[in-house]
């Protein structure tokens, strides 16, 4: 192969990696994982672009690879969840208890990493909505091939013949195990991916966010709770701890006293943000939890705080911010 054909061959393998990482991110549950299973599909790709026959597009054989790789992850692999898929949801006094292990959770993506930086708008608030911490979520309650078949067929719309040729089966078991894959999400609240379920980023949404930031960064509780949808939620992860209703939200807060700046972001198709804490207003300030916020009819609906720092450089988040 040529110096050209190997460095066409490169960039055209390349251009796949933000939807290959959707994929094995809605997958496996987790941005790091997502991003090991598509290295390891590009390095598969590329040694044994020899064997490509061209019987199949490019596309379904990379996402043919990436499919095998990441079933072979989910062999071992615990199912993975947000704190209120584990248990009630506490009182505003209680404590934060024992951290769980990483592989507990189903973790953030930055949306750059995950969603097209154009195209059909249409397709990009799917592409958003089926990142969603409560859809990818409820992905892991499925069967890893019902995954599979319920990520093309429903998500990506592929034909259940494509799929078939993917899983090397028949049109008939993929149809079977889209229809229970469908039930299983029926039951978990979760659905499908819903583009009306988006907030859009709008001039009402932004000004929302920015009286948010107003407010955390003042530590004001009165101002941040009016903010809240009447039944918002407070996750807190890597601990099981969640809180759900201003009134809990609020008396939690209460017993803290943070001196907090912010430094915005985007996970999971909805705004985001990387939280520093200090001892003082003079800081410095270093990374404290990275906070994923849903919005819907004007008021925030949940918090998401992933209180683990090493998150920071995967949404290239500075350790040392200056304000």
């Amino acid at each position: 192969m040529s110096v050209a054909a190997r460095s066409d061959l490169e960039r055209g393998l390349e251009g796949y990696r933000p939807e290959l990482t959707a994929y094995c991110y809605r997958m496996l549950g987790s941005a790091f994982e997502a991003e090991d299973a598509v290295q390891e599909t590009l390095i598969r790709a590329w040694r044994g672009i020899n064997g490509f026959e061209g019987r199949s597009t490019l596309r379904s054989w990379l996402y043919r690879i990436a499919t095998n790789v990441c079933l072979n992850m989910l062999k071992s692999a615990q199912r993975r969840a947000r704190p209120m898929d584990l248990g009630p949801a506490a009182s505003g006094d209680a404590e934060l208890g024992p951290t769980l292990a990483e592989r507990t959770w189903v973790g953030p993506i930055p949306d750059r990493r995950a969603i097209p930086t154009d195209g059909d708008p249409a397709e990009l608030a799917v592409a958003r909505e089926s990142i969603r911490l409560a859809f990818v979520a409820a992905l892991q309650l499925l069967p890893p091939r019902q995954r599979v078949v319920l990520i093309l067929r429903d998500v990506l719309r592929w034909s259940a013949t494509d799929v078939a040729d993917l899983l090397d089966t028949s049109v008939v078991s993929v149809k079977s195990a889209l229809q229970r894959a469908r039930a299983t999400l029926a039951a978990s609240d979760a659905g499908g991916p819903d583009p009306r379920g988006v907030a859009p980023l709008d001039a009402e949404v932004r000004a929302l966010l920015e009286r948010y930031v107003d407010a955390v960064e003042r530590w004001d509780i009165e101002a941040l709770v009016a903010l809240l949808h009447d039944d918002a939620t407070l996750a807190m992860p890597p601990y099981d701890l969640w809180l759900q209703g201003t009134a809990a939200i609020g008396q939690w807060f209460q017993r803290r006293h943070p001196v907090l700046r912010v430094l915005p972001t985007a996970a999971n198709g909805s705004p985001a943000f990387g939280v520093y804490q200090a001892s003082d207003p003079d800081g410095p300030f270093a990374p404290f939890h990275l906070q994923l916020v849903e919005v819907s009819a004007g008021r925030i609906t949940a918090l998401h705080a992933f209180l683990d720092a090493s998150l920071f450089p995967l949404f290239d988040l500075p350790a040392r911010p200056t304000w």
